[in-house]
C-alpha cells in the first residue's frame, strides 16, 4: 500500500484545442494614392513661394512709404467716398432693378418691352462710355426744365450747374447697376416653384402680398450670392469714376503719387484697402447666405472654422494600415 507521500502527482495537461476552420481571407484596404494631386500641390506651393519671395525681397515696392501713406487723411477720405458710392449705388440699383424685374414678369406687353429695352441698352454699353456720356450731357441738354409735359416750364436749371462729377458718377453707376440687378432679381423670382404662387392664390392672397411675403423671401436664397458678387464688383468699379475727377480712393492715391512720383507704393496702398474691404464684405455675404438658407432642407454651408475642424477630425480618425491589419482576424471570425 502506498502512503499519500509516495504518490507521484500527475502533471495536468491542457485539453487539445479544437482547430478552427480557416475563415475567408479579408482583403487589405489600401487607400488610393493621389500622385497627381500631390504633385500639383507641390508645384503650386513652389510657385507661391517664389512669388512671395520676390515680393518680400523686392525693395521697389517701398513698403515703408506705403505704410506711411496707408492711413493718411486724403486716402481715408477717398476710401469713405468709395464706400458711400458703393452703398448708394447698390441700394438705388436694386430698388430700381426690382421694379424692372416685376415689369419684365408682368402680363402687360408694354411694360415687358420697356424693361427688356432698358436692360438691353445698359448691359450692352461699357460703363466708361456711360459715365462719359452723362458727364457731357450738357452738350445735348444745356438746360433742364420742370413744368407741364409738352407745355410751359416753370423752373429751368442749367445742366452744368446741376450735375457735378459726384452726382454724375452716382447717376451713371446706378443706371448701369440697375440693368444687372433687374436680371438678378428676375432670375431669383423665377427660381421659386410656381406651386408657391398657386397655393397663395388658392388662399386668396393678392399678387402684391404674394410677391412680398412668399416669393421674395424664397428668392433671396438665389439672389444673395449674386448680389454679394455685384456688391464687391461695384466697390471695385467705383475706381473708374476717377476719370471724372471724383475724389474716390484711386483718385486720391493718384493725386499723391502725381506729386511725389512714388507710383508703386501708392498703388499698393489702394490695393491693400480694396482687399481689406472686400474681405469684410465677403464675410458678411457668407453670413447672409447662411441666414436665408436656414429653412432649406439641405445642410447649411459650414463656416471656415467648422470646415477646418472637420478636416482635422477626419485626419485624426483616419485608420492606419496597422490598425486595419490588426482588425482582420476579428473581421473574419470563426465559422
Amino acid at each position: 500500500m502506498f502512503t499519500p507521500s509516495e504518490v507521484t502527482p500527475v502533471p495536468a495537461t491542457k485539453p487539445p484545442e479544437r482547430a478552427s476552420a480557416p475563415g475567408p481571407e479579408v482583403p487589405r484596404i489600401v487607400p488610393r494614392r493621389h500622385v497627381g494631386r500631390w504633385l500639383t500641390a507641390v508645384v503650386a506651393l513652389l510657385l507661391f513661394a517664389m512669388v512671395l519671395d520676390s515680393v518680400v525681397h523686392n525693395d521697389a515696392f517701398q513698403r515703408s512709404v506705403a505704410g506711411r501713406y496707408f492711413t493718411t487723411a486724403a486716402v481715408l477720405d477717398g476710401l469713405l467716398l468709395s464706400l458711400w458710392l458703393t452703398a448708394v449705388v447698390m441700394v438705388l440699383g436694386f430698388l430700381l432693378g426690382t421694379v424692372l424685374a416685376v415689369m419684365r414678369l408682368s402680363a402687360n406687353p408694354m411694360l415687358r418691352t420697356l424693361s427688356w429695352g432698358y436692360v438691353r441698352i445698359f448691359r450692352s454699353t461699357p460703363l466708361l462710355v456711360q459715365l462719359l456720356f452723362w458727364f457731357n450731357i450738357g452738350a445735348l441738354y444745356p438746360t433742364l426744365g420742370f413744368g407741364i409735359p409738352f407745355g410751359p416750364e416753370f423752373v429751368t436749371v442749367r445742366t452744368v450747374n446741376l450735375l457735378g462729377p459726384t452726382l454724375t458718377a452716382v447717376i451713371g453707376l446706378t443706371l448701369h447697376e440697375t440693368a444687372y440687378a433687374a436680371e438678378v432679381v428676375r432670375g431669383g423670382i423665377l427660381s421659386v416653384d410656381a406651386g408657391q404662387t398657386e397655393a397663395a392664390q388658392a388662399l386668396g392672397l393678392s399678387g402684391r402680398r404674394t410677391l412680398r411675403r412668399i416669393v421674395v423671401p424664397q428668392a433671396m436664397r438665389s439672389i444673395v450670392p449674386t448680389a454679394g458678387n455685384m456688391l464687391i464688383g461695384t466697390l471695385k468699379g467705383t475706381s473708374i469714376v476717377s476719370v471724372l475727377a471724383v475724389h474716390d480712393l484711386l483718385y486720391s492715391v493718384q493725386l499723391i503719387y502725381n506729386r511725389t512720383y512714388q507710383v508703386i507704393p501708392l498703388l499698393m496702398v489702394a490695393t491693400l484697402w480694396y482687399i481689406a474691404v472686400t474681405t469684410v464684405l465677403s464675410t458678411g455675404q457668407f453670413s447672409v447666405e447662411r441666414y436665408y438658407a436656414r429653412e432649406d432642407s439641405r445642410a447649411l454651408p459650414p463656416t471656415p472654422p467648422q470646415r477646418l475642424r472637420g478636416h482635422l477630425t477626419a485626419v485624426r480618425h483616419r485608420p492606419s494600415a496597422a490598425t486595419v491589419a490588426d482588425a482582420r482576424p476579428a473581421i473574419g471570425g470563426d465559422r
